[in-house]
């Protein structure tokens, strides 16, 4: 049961509310603890603020279109609600109420109708199938959660790329290369595809030893290209070439 001070700052509030209609709600205690919120019949355009140990609500007859999403969620405690004779229009808004009718049908004491769109006039709210909010947009805040978490995870997967191409970019690569590789042809460092390795195995098959020492006494790469090769290489990759 509320307190005094609990209950008369719910009167004030519930009475502020009144001001457009003239009528503030009736509160009135229930045994076992409770408390009985009667609202019907006011005209009231909107549910007024309801106190945490709610167990009755009376909003009957008024001029009510929607309820806000959560209004029921915080009130464990309700055995009675009576929410028909209310001109509510059946859009995406009504989606959470339908829910909540669905789960507790049991304390409903009439069934809430729509009284618009003229398609579902008449028709009861809970009644209404899951492909007429089909079009809606989700609105819980779980939904809302995760698209952020989402959002912020692929943000930083972004930045992460750049980070990674900028460093990529930056990096210096050095290559090492021993003395006794130093004198290698260019077309040595080419890959030799089977087919070719056939073909120079059977040519080297047909040279002399004499012919393979007149051979390493042919000079190699022209060295006077070598700096110029070099510079290229570290210019463009950023690839330092240095012998060791």
């Amino acid at each position: 049961m509320l307190s005094g001070l609990s209950l008369a700052v719910f009167l004030l509030l519930a009475t502020s509310s009144a001001h457009t209609t003239g009528q503030p709600c009736l509160y009135s205690a229930l045994l076992p603890p409770g408390l009985r919120v009667n609202c019907s019949s006011l005209n009231l355009m909107e549910v007024p603020p309801l106190p945490s140990d709610t167990t009755e609500l009376h909003v009957q007859d008024n001029q009510l279109t929607s309820v806000p999403p959560g209004l029921f969620d915080r009130l464990v405690g309700l055995k009675k609600v009576s929410l028909s004779g209310n001109p509510f229009h059946c859009d995406c808004k009504i989606k959470y109420l339908r829910i909540w009718l669905l789960r507790n049908r049991a304390v409903i004491s009439k069934e809430p109708t729509c009284a618009s769109p003229s398609s579902v006039a008449q028709k009861a709210i809970a009644d209404l199938s899951d492909d007429f909010f089909s079009s809606c947009a989700p609105t819980s805040c779980t939904d809302g959660t995760y698209n952020t978490m989402m959002g912020v995870m692929l943000c930083c997967l972004i930045v992460l790329l750049l980070w990674s191409l900028r460093l990529a970019k930056t990096s210096a690569f050095t290559l090492y290369i021993d003395e006794r590789h130093s004198g290698l042809e260019a077309n040595s460092l080419r890959p030799v595809r089977p087919k070719h390795r056939r073909r120079l195995h059977t040519t080297l098959s047909e040279f002399s030893p004499d012919s393979c020492t007149e051979d390493l006494e042919k000079p190699l790469i022209n060295m006077e290209l070598l700096p110029q090769v070099l510079d290229v290489i570290q210019k463009k990759h950023n690839i330092k070439i240095k012998a060791t």
